[in-house]
């Protein structure tokens, strides 16, 4: 028994250790006051005066805009080509620098688990960690989770 073949990845292509990079998004001024207006709507996202009068010394994109565009990200570059079957969530977000209209993020992701799922034997696990870095290679972010993904080949019972 095997899972849907048309698709690039699946939980046997996220071997423990495999490194994938991707990316490369700019974030404008524009994008990043509508996010937080829409979502986020603190002063360090939506004015310059009160950013600039912050801890944060100028205006930043909200690290909730930035997880969205991570998660496009990682979209684009392998989960919409996947066999995933979503994630049961996310572990230890970290906001580690303030994201800056103009920033360009890339994303380095590194598989640190990879098992068969007990119950549903069609099924993978995989846990994730991503770090996103700016243009200047700073890291801006860190996240750990897991994902499901289809199995290609399912042992016999």
């Amino acid at each position: 028994m095997s899972t849907d073949n048309s698709k690039t990845y699946a939980f046997e292509d996220f071997s423990v250790g495999r490194v994938r990079e991707f990316g490369g998004r700019t974030i404008t001024r524009e994008e990043g006051i509508a996010f937080a207006a829409a979502f986020d709507p603190q002063p360090i996202h939506l004015d310059e005066a009160a950013a600039d009068a912050s801890v944060l010394g100028g205006l930043s994109i909200s690290g909730w805009h930035t997880c969205a565009i991570v998660m496009r990200m990682m979209c684009d570059a392998y989960l919409l080509d996947s066999t995933s079957h979503g994630s049961p969530g996310i572990d230890n977000l970290r906001w580690l620098k303030p994201v800056r209209p103009g920033d360009t993020l890339r994303v380095r992701m590194t598989v640190q688990e990879a098992r068969a799922s007990k119950s549903r034997p069609e099924i993978g696990l995989v846990r994730s960690a991503w770090e996103v870095f700016n243009q200047n290679d700073e890291q801006v972010m860190s996240m750990e989770g897991w994902g499901m993904f289809g199995r290609r080949e399912i042992p016999a019972a």
